[in-house]
């Protein structure tokens, strides 16, 4: 036991690291624009394990793991509005094309024979959930720029669709021949046009945003 007490402080450490950054940011501004990351090398599955416990499922803390590598992140307010967005006009499509969806925030996907674990921004299965492990559906913002592949993660994983947003876009990534190639369309909802999801995301609030799309929708059954 005493062989993992500095590992152990280490990620408490990283942990108290992580949450102080925020109240030491010099304005509001910043604290609401930037994403905190910290990223640790050389830890152990139990180590992550630990630090999953450590953390509870309270915190607003993500994290992911890869081959030892782990980064904890701390979403911004603009990486948070950006994602429940994306979220709600995902769900209005859903609803509008009668389709059966299911939300599941940021679950906890995690294989110990692959060293791979990721709490996405939003994910989905569609269909029944019934006993599946894994979403068919991953959503990342990249407000700021990650310092773990998370696309190798959900690779291994075996994560068939993954959206990221960066830079005002919406890019499609498909597992297909366990690797993932990038997309024009989504493969689970190959009508949904994104640049227009997209471009509802502009407007001054998700209620606004969503009840425009919902017209927009209409008019193209």
């Amino acid at each position: 036991m005493s062989g993992r007490l500095p590992a152990l402080v280490r990620l408490l450490a990283c942990i108290l690291l992580l949450m102080s950054t925020a109240f030491e940011a010099p304005s509001r501004e910043l604290l609401d624009s930037v994403d905190h990351r910290v990223v640790l090398h050389g830890l152990s599955w139990a180590d992550y394990k630990r630090l999953l416990a450590i953390r509870g499922r309270g915190a607003g803390v993500r994290m992911t793991y890869l081959e030892g590598d782990l980064e904890l992140m701390s979403p911004s307010r603009q990486h948070e509005g950006i994602t429940s967005a994306i979220g709600r006009l995902v769900e209005t499509y859903a609803e509008v094309r009668d389709l059966d969806l299911n939300s599941f925030g940021s679950w906890t996907i995690r294989s110990k024979p692959r060293e791979r674990g990721v709490e996405p921004d939003k994910c989905y299965i569609l269909g029944s959930p019934g006993e599946k492990r894994k979403p068919d559906l991953a959503i990342e913002v990249e407000w700021t720029r990650g310092l773990v592949d998370k696309l190798e993660v959900y690779r291994g994983l075996g994560v068939g669709e993954v959206w990221i947003w960066r830079r005002g876009r919406i890019e499609v990534y498909l597992l297909r021949g366990g690797r993932y190639e990038r997309a024009a369309n989504s493969g689970l909802f190959p009508k949904l046009n994104l640049e227009e999801l997209v471009r509802h995301l502009d407007y001054p609030s998700q209620t606004q945003a969503v009840r425009a799309f919902r017209a927009w929708l209409g008019r193209r059954r």
